[in-house]
C-alpha cells in the first residue's frame, strides 16, 4: 500500500449516541493506517469521490427514503467503491428479496404478500394456509417498525392495550420500552389496511412463538466466510430481538442447520445478482426455528446489519483486511 487510504463508514445524522458495535472495527481500519471517516449518507456537502473506498454501515433511517438512499447508492458507487455494492441495496432493501430466495430453495419463513393499495382479507387468507397466529412487518423496515403479532382467536383489540397483561416488565433500556401485547385479528385487520393504503407492501408470516423461548439466530458472514454467530433473546413476553428493546445478545455456536442454511443463502445470492452477489463483503443471516423445530430464515441482511463485532474483535480485523485487499487488488 503505497498511499493512506480514505474510507468512509456511511452512518446516519441521527445515529444514537449508544451505538458502539463498530469500535473494534474502527479501531482495526486506523491500525491498519487508514484514514477513517464517518459522513452521513445524505450529507450534501460530504465529497464520497475523495474515498477510496465507502462501507455502508449505519444508515439506519434509510427506510423512510428508500429511494433517495438507493439513489445515493448509485452516484457513490460510480465514483468510488462502494461496499455492499449499489445492485445489493436495491434488492435487499425492500424484503420482496425473501421471495427470490425461497425460489432459490433457501429454506425462507412462510410469507402472504399483501400489495400496496391493495385489499387483503386477513382471516381468509390466515384460515386457507391453516395458521392460527400471524405475524406482520412492513417489506421496507427495521427495528421491528410498524411489526405486529396476532391471532384468530382472543388477542387484543386495538383501543383495549394492556401490557400488564405479561408477567414482568422489561427492564429499562434507553428509556422504558413496554413489552407489545398480542393483537386479535381485527386490530391485525385494521394495521395492514392502514400500511397498504399508505403505500407499503405488506408482509403476512406464521408467527415463531421460538423467538420468545430459543431466540433468534444469526450468522455473520464476512468475505464470504461465517467468522461468528450470535443468539438474540427478547425480554420475556417481547417477539422483538434488537437491544434497543432490552433483548441480549451473546455468542454462540451455530447448529449445523443453520450454517447450511447461511452459505446456501449466500451462494443464492451470487446466483442471483451476479458479480455483485457474488462478492459481497459482509452480509447477516437471521434465523427462528420453525414449529417442527427446523430453522427457518427470517432475514438475509447485506446492507446496514449490526454484525456484533463487540463478541469476535477478530472478524473486526479480517473485515478490515478484507477491505484493504479488495483496494489493493
Amino acid at each position: 500500500m503505497d498511499h493512506c487510504r480514505r474510507i468512509a463508514l456511511a452512518t446516519c445524522a441521527n445515529l444514537p449516541d449508544w451505538e458502539v458495535d463498530d469500535a473494534p472495527l474502527h479501531r482495526a481500519l486506523i491500525e491498519r493506517g487508514v484514514e477513517l471517516l464517518r459522513p452521513a449518507w445524505d450529507e450534501v456537502s460530504f465529497d464520497w469521490s475523495g474515498c477510496d473506498a465507502v462501507v455502508i454501515r449505519t444508515t439506519w433511517d434509510y427506510m423512510e427514503r428508500r429511494a433517495a438512499f438507493i439513489d445515493w447508492a448509485e452516484r457513490a458507487g460510480r465514483v468510488t467503491r462502494l461496499f455492499n455494492p449499489a445492485p445489493i441495496v436495491r434488492w435487499n432493501t425492500h424484503k420482496s428479496y425473501l421471495r427470490d430466495l425461497e425460489l432459490a430453495g433457501v429454506p425462507v419463513v412462510p410469507t402472504l404478500w399483501g400489495r400496496a393499495g391493495a385489499r387483503l382479507d386477513l382471516r381468509e387468507a390466515m384460515h386457507d394456509r391453516g395458521w392460527s397466529r400471524g405475524f406482520i412487518k412492513p417489506a421496507i423496515g427495521a427495528t421491528a417498525r410498524e411489526t405486529m403479532r396476532f391471532t384468530l382467536t382472543g388477542g387484543l383489540a386495538m383501543a383495549a392495550e394492556n401490557t400488564s397483561r405479561w408477567s414482568g416488565t422489561p427492564p429499562p433500556v434507553r428509556g422504558t420500552v413496554p413489552v407489545p401485547p398480542v393483537r386479535d385479528v381485527a386490530a391485525a385487520q385494521a394495521h395492514v389496511d392502514r400500511l397498504l393504503r399508505a403505500g407499503e407492501d405488506v408482509l403476512i408470516q406464521p408467527y415463531l412463538s421460538s423467538v420468545e423461548t430459543r431466540g433468534e439466530f444469526s450468522a455473520i458472514l464476512i468475505d464470504g466466510e461465517i467468522t461468528h454467530a450470535v443468539r438474540k433473546s427478547p425480554v420475556p413476553g417481547d417477539y422483538r430481538v434488537q437491544d434497543d428493546f432490552g433483548a441480549r445478545d451473546e455468542p454462540c455456536v451455530l447448529p449445523d442447520e443453520h450454517v447450511v442454511i447461511a452459505r446456501r443463502a449466500f451462494s443464492a445470492v451470487g446466483d442471483l445478482l451476479g458479480e455483485a452477489g457474488r462478492k459481497l463483503l459482509y452480509a447477516r443471516v437471521d434465523c427462528l426455528l420453525g414449529d417442527d423445530g427446523s430453522p427457518r430464515l427470517t432475514e438475509f441482511e447485506a446492507v446496514e446489519p449490526s454484525l456484533f463485532f463487540r463478541h469476535s474483535p477478530a472478524a473486526a480485523v479480517r473485515f478490515a483486511d478484507a477491505v484493504i485487499a479488495r483496494l489493493d487488488g
